[in-house]
């Protein structure tokens, strides 16, 4: 379906959709001291934070194995949940000169955004496999699981960044709202903290989310086999819910994208 945009195939568009992802990924850290370093920065200052808050203060650590690589690996998915939301949903009204002036598919931007956090999540990952070798974890033949997961959490991604995206052409007053919802989403998923600590009467709730379902299942493929994932702990009508709702975004997503595209020139 998102190959295909009003007829065109959105192949004819690849060379755009690099030369956009690679621009957003260099402009990101123009200007700073440390450059590109602020990729692998970001993600481990924030990691330092709040392993020694966490794990100095409020034991969570001592209940979790490898508790370093887990808390890594939890901040790393959600930098890039994060970035790709927000670098994508201004993405439109930050290109507003380009789009009153050429002619082209308006969604080659928004993935062109989501594409350029995908980069700065492949060099984070770099970082996550080399502690994952040198901490003695290895890998098992269950890593190979992690590549899909990767891909549900870029459709989910993708999926808000278009809807995202749109509402934000109109209404300038959603970059505000997703960044408090990002942060109550934040602490309401099992980012910091395992979801086995969770109270029992909530841990159904709490695995409802996909982001819960993606970060402890990337958890129990790379780094510790037992860990709790929404999987075990979702009754079974609602067990398929989390892995169904990055496609149902998607397709909302891309849809309501397309209907608002039309308008986004008068909208700018």
């Amino acid at each position: 379906m998102i190959a295909r945009v009003r007829g065109l195939p959105l192949l004819r568009y690849r060379d755009l959709v690099r030369e956009l992802a690679i621009t957003d990924f260099k402009l990101k850290y123009q200007g700073s001291a440390l450059g590109y370093l602020w990729s692998f920065a970001r993600p481990l200052l924030l990691f330092a934070v709040l392993y020694f808050v966490f794990n100095r203060f409020f034991r969570i650590g001592a209940s979790v194995p490898h508790y370093a690589l887990f808390l890594l690996l939890g901040i790393v998915l959600w930098s890039f949940f994060t970035d790709s939301t927000l670098v994508a949903m201004t993405s439109i009204v930050e290109r507003r000169d380009l789009i009153r002036k050429v002619y082209f598919p308006r969604i080659v931007i928004v993935i062109a955004g989501s594409l350029s956090a995908l980069i700065t999540l492949g060099l984070n990952l770099i970082v996550i496999f080399a502690f994952i070798v040198a901490t003695g974890v290895g890998f098992s033949s269950r890593a190979l699981l992690f590549v899909p997961l990767i891909l549900e959490l870029y459709v989910l991604s993708l999926g808000c960044s278009l809807l995202l995206a749109a509402l934000f052409v109109k209404f300038r007053d959603f970059r505000y709202i997703w960044e408090v919802g990002l942060q109550l989403l934040f602490y309401a998923s099992p980012v910091i903290y395992p979801l086995s600590l969770v109270p029992r009467s909530l841990t159904w709730l709490f695995a409802l989310s996909p982001i819960a379902q993606i970060v402890e299942d990337a958890r129990k493929v790379l780094i510790v086999p037992d860990t709790l994932s929404t999987a075990d702990v979702d009754p079974w009508p609602l067990l398929a819910l989390p892995y169904l709702v990055p496609v149902v975004l998607l397709i909302a997503g891309y849809l309501y994208f397309e209907s608002a595209a039309a308008r986004f020139a008068e909208d700018l």
